[in-house]
């Protein structure tokens, strides 16, 4: 596993993502939350994974319970290595309501002190400025470590780390070779600034996992919806796919694994892809050590460019 140093975190390049831990929406059910989750949790921690990432909103509230439960389980050694990141809805950021949110994550997460926080969307009704002042008293109490954003353009970005007179440490963002504008400005400046962007949804909701052109389309309803699995996207999408495919071919990795390597191939820059399946997870991970070489970085930079 590969690690990056940033904003005095030390987290590995690829993290484990837990949106899906209690979303029935995803077909996750009872079996997988209380089963497959946990275990997925700790074969992570065995693979070098340090970072984990899950959301008051997943679930809602479900994925928190399942990370609780399972760090319950870690020696105290352990559970040090890890950083454990979770996001609020800033629906209504005044001081108040936000305690009450962040304090509920860390009572489902069995945490003293949440490691990262993320404001999880920019409320389009409130500046980033005010959602900032809300976290302040939070960070002084030390209940939480860190503070990050979520979905944040640069100069949102920007505008939280003034208001809240100390660094916002990340900004996690859909980042991919279908979604690729975070390396025009949001990457330049964490590595300026010694930040992280955090990259979500980093194989483009499975699209860049898959082997061949013709393959079916998914079962699951959400990711049908993706523009990216049919029409005339589906057929922009075709010079990525093959790219992705023939450096897959020629390093013996899947074509996951070489999205993945793509991301975190740019400075300060980690992703957070899902698993739903040990060996899934275990792909995921090794991505982490393929090293792509400079030309073939640039084949998919520029196969990319379609989408920027």
């Amino acid at each position: 596993m590969r690690y990056v140093e940033a904003a005095g975190l030390r987290v590995s390049a690829i993290g484990l993502g837990t949106w899906q831990f209690g979303s029935r929406e995803w077909g996750y059910g009872h079996e997988y939350a209380h089963e497959v989750a946990p275990r997925l949790l700790r074969q992570a921690v065995d693979l070098g994974i340090t970072l984990v990432d899950t959301a008051e909103a997943y679930g809602p509230h479900t994925s928190e319970h399942i990370i609780g439960e399972a760090l319950a389980t870690l020696d105290p050694a352990t559970r040090a290595t890890l950083t454990i990141a979770t996001k609020f809805l800033p629906i209504a950021p005044a001081e108040p309501i936000v305690g009450r949110q962040v304090r509920g994550s860390a009572r489902r997460l069995g945490v003293e002190h949440i490691d990262l926080l993320y404001a999880h969307w920019p409320n389009p009704f409130v500046a980033p400025r005010r959602v900032m002042q809300s976290l302040r008293p939070l960070v002084e109490e030390g209940i939480v470590d860190r503070v990050a954003v979520s979905n944040y353009s640069l100069a949102q970005w920007q505008e939280a780390e003034r208001a809240l007179r100390r660094p916002v440490v990340a900004n996690q963002v859909k980042f991919s070779l279908v979604s690729p504008g975070p390396a025009a400005d949001l990457v330049p400046y964490a590595a300026a600034m010694d930040r992280l962007v955090v990259a979500y949804s980093p194989i483009g909701q499975g699209v860049l996992a898959r082997t061949a052109p013709d393959e079916e389309r998914p079962v699951n309803p959400i990711r049908r919806m993706n523009p990216l699995f049919r029409g005339a996207a589906a057929e922009r999408l075709l010079p990525v796919q093959v790219a992705v495919r023939e450096i897959a071919r020629a390093h013996d990795a899947s074509p996951a694994q070489v999205a993945l390597a793509w991301v975190i191939s740019h400075p300060n820059t980690v992703a957070i892809p899902g698993a739903r399946t040990a060996e899934q997870l275990a792909e995921n991970a090794a991505a982490a050590d393929l090293v792509l070489a400079a030309d073939e970085i640039a084949r998919l930079t520029g196969a990319s460019a379609v989408f920027a």
